[in-house]
């Protein structure tokens, strides 16, 4: 029986070009996430196979990006109406438990980059086949509030998938509705929160958040729909975590 690992080949990885995606949302944020990669690039990509040159600079730019310590694929599906992926983790598990996050998790050793991080993951949490992927780019790196370093791949992935979640780590799959995601307004949400230096004490903080078919999107997962969504079509959010009885600003998850 094939595992994830045996899925997920690099010679099946491919990058969608922006002049074959016929969806203007998809297309557009195609353009501006690549966009972001290649303004890097010293030597404009010339003749009739650009978008040929583009790819192959963009998914070596994927490939040699530095590992981080985990990846998350930001899954969109192709198709009229995009949908995102996303997922709520299962409550026993020891981080983030029963929260909303995007299909991914740490890196292993033969993963090689955070590609194949993001998708073996992915396969392993929603058995979302690899070849059913087409990937668009990255996201700058976030951090976890435990630390981790967390890198957003973004994709593009079909339609109508059957999608299984492992019960072990995940305990639902929904979707947001990706153009009304775009002109949502967040909402202020209150979690409660641990202080790191008196550990018998907490504080109640407040976060923007989003209302997703009655889960609350926050957190890293927050951040990164947040950065996605500025990056693709320039909407600006002040994302802040600040306890309720303060204008004190706490500079983590």
């Amino acid at each position: 029986m094939a595992t994830p690992q045996d899925l997920v080949r690099f010679d099946k990885l491919v990058v969608a070009s922006p002049n074959y995606i016929r969806q203007p949302t998809l297309r557009q944020l195609a353009e501006r996430v690549q966009h972001e990669m290649l303004r890097a690039i010293t030597t404009p990509v010339m003749s009739n196979s650009h978008h040929v040159c583009q790819s192959t600079y963009i998914l070596n730019r994927l490939y040699e990006t530095p590992i981080a310590d985990a990846s998350i694929l930001v899954a969109i599906t192709n198709e009229t109406r995009p949908k995102l992926l996303l997922t709520r983790r299962a409550s026993h598990m020891n981080s983030h438990a029963g929260e909303v996050s995007c299909a991914g998790g740490r890196y292993e050793v033969g993963d090689g980059n955070n590609v194949v991080t993001a998708l073996r993951e992915a396969c392993e949490e929603t058995a979302l086949p690899p070849d059913k992927v087409q990937l668009l780019g990255q996201l700058p790196m976030q951090t976890s509030k435990s630390g981790m370093s967390v890198r957003p791949i973004v994709a593009l992935i079909e339609p109508d998938l059957t999608l299984i979640p492992e019960l072990g780590e995940i305990s639902r799959i929904f979707w947001a509705d990706f153009e009304t995601l775009i002109s949502q307004p967040t909402v202020e949400y209150q979690v409660e929160y641990r202080l790191q230096d008196h550990l018998e004490h907490t504080a109640t903080l407040l976060t923007p958040s989003w209302q997703v078919d009655g889960e609350t999107v926050w957190g890293l997962t927050g951040r990164v729909i947040a950065n996605l969504l500025e990056t693709g079509f320039d909407r600006q959010f002040e994302w802040y975590y600040r306890t309720q009885d303060s204008n004190i600003k706490i500079n983590r998850e």
